[in-house]
């Protein structure tokens, strides 16, 4: 998505020709094969683990987390693996991001037209808010020390991440929107003039 805006600001003339069916399909196709790699490992991990005791995971969702902490093999080297992976992979994506976004900014404040900057900072703005709680949500809930036992905030962490977090993009993406921003305003002031 970083890409595509870095094309749409950067060179939007020539947008329809990068952006073609065939980089779209290519940059999936790496989305879903980086991916696909970094759960395999964690995977192949956890066949080889063993389970002794009770089987019920008490959590929201069976996440790669919650069946590590049923384990009751050694798994201080699973957990290293996975925090290196996870953490390597994390900034990999978020230098990438910042790369393109230094691009961007770089590209607004050369233009000439201050209306033009605005809705190119307005765009990216909103995809840049997204960002920020995803990669915090990311933070708390996959890299801080794993406890032995799932407790309540881990809970309302995972619940936060996996339903708060895409509730918020349509909802950012779409004050952006002048009609939306209208209503908005004018539905708090009905609500706070009461």
């Amino acid at each position: 998505m970083a890409y595509d805006r870095y094309v749409a600001i950067c060179n939007p003339l020539r947008y329809s020709v990068i952006m073609n069916k065939r980089v779209c399909a290519l940059l999936s196709v790496i989305s879903w094969v980086v991916g696909f790699l970094d759960v395999l490992p964690h995977s192949l991990s956890l066949s080889y683990s063993s389970f002794c005791g009770h089987k019920l995971i008490n959590h929201l969702f069976c996440d790669f987390h919650t069946i590590l902490k049923l384990s009751c093999s050694d798994i201080s080297a699973i957990k290293l693996l996975m925090n290196t992976l996870d953490v390597s992979l994390a900034l990999l994506s978020l230098v990438l991001i910042l790369t393109s976004y230094i691009h961007i900014f770089y590209s607004i404040l050369k233009m000439q037209s201050t209306k033009g900057r605005y809705k190119a900072f307005s765009t990216c703005s909103s995809h840049l808010i997204i960002l920020t709680v995803y990669f915090a949500a990311v933070l708390f809930v996959y890299v801080k020390p794993m406890s032995k036992s799932i407790s309540s905030v881990d809970k309302l962490l995972d619940a936060f991440y996996s339903t708060v977090i895409p509730m918020l993009n349509p909802i950012i993406y779409s004050l952006r929107n002048k009609d939306i921003k209208a209503a908005l305003k004018k539905g708090l002031q009905g609500k706070l003039g009461d």
